[in-house]
């Protein structure tokens, strides 16, 4: 008898990171994949392996078969386009799929790095600069605020669920994801009415249940 098929996706990841929404798109796709925990406490995302995969040393990685890809939303896009008849993207050429690249890159390239700065203000000022950490996180916050009343007009203008409308798509992971990073914000995206519907109906899909699981995410989820 043959043993089974090992399965030829691998998604390196660390719990509540840039990973998460690669995750759950993995899960919704209910197809073989497996996880590789990247150890962020001992710095194995800056160890020589890890690097030869992801010189930047950010997380997550996604190896498919022989292929190695880096950055979250070249791997959404990726994960929708080879599975296209999970129907997790628009069709190509389309008024829908130009939009869904803009949701997307916004999500990736907008809010994303300004939540980074949140999180990791030490990036921006000198070693020891106590006064200089503090202002890049009350900017970045003030700044992300304006940006999630953005989605927020988004989410009610688009007839829903989803981000885009009635298709659930890739972007929607993602948006999630970036909207649960400010879960600790004196406004966070929680406090905004059609966000948190949404956040809630994402919370709702067993794929995004699974992932919450899986990387033993403690509550608040959102």
């Amino acid at each position: 008898m043959s043993s089974p098929t090992p399965p030829t996706i691998t998604l390196h990841y660390h719990p509540s990171n840039a990973s998460m929404a690669p995750h759950i798109v993995l899960e919704e796709l209910q197809r073989p994949f497996q996880l590789e925990l990247v150890r962020r406490d001992v710095g194995a995302h800056k160890s020589p392996a890890y690097l030869a995969m992801n010189p930047n040393g950010l997380i997550p990685v996604l190896v498919d078969g022989g292929q190695v890809l880096y950055e979250t939303a070249a791997i959404l896009l990726h994960l929708a386009d080879t599975h296209a008849d999970a129907n997790l993207a628009p069709a190509l050429g389309t008024a829908a799929r130009a939009q869904f690249y803009k949701w997307l890159v916004w999500l990736t390239n907008t809010l994303q790095p300004l939540l980074i700065a949140y999180y990791y203000p030490e990036r921006w000022v000198d070693e020891g600069n106590v006064e200089g950490v503090a202002q890049v996180k009350q900017h970045a916050e003030a700044r992300i605020a304006p940006l999630l009343d953005q989605l927020e007009a988004q989410l009610a203008r688009s007839g829903g669920p989803w981000l885009l409308g009635a298709q659930y798509t890739v972007a929607d992971p993602m948006a999630f994801m970036l909207c649960r990073w400010t879960r600790g914000f004196a406004r966070p995206a929680r406090s905004l009415p059609a966000i948190a519907a949404y956040l809630q109906r994402m919370l709702a899909r067993p794929a995004v249940q699974r992932a919450i699981a899986t990387e033993q995410l403690p509550q608040p989820w959102i």
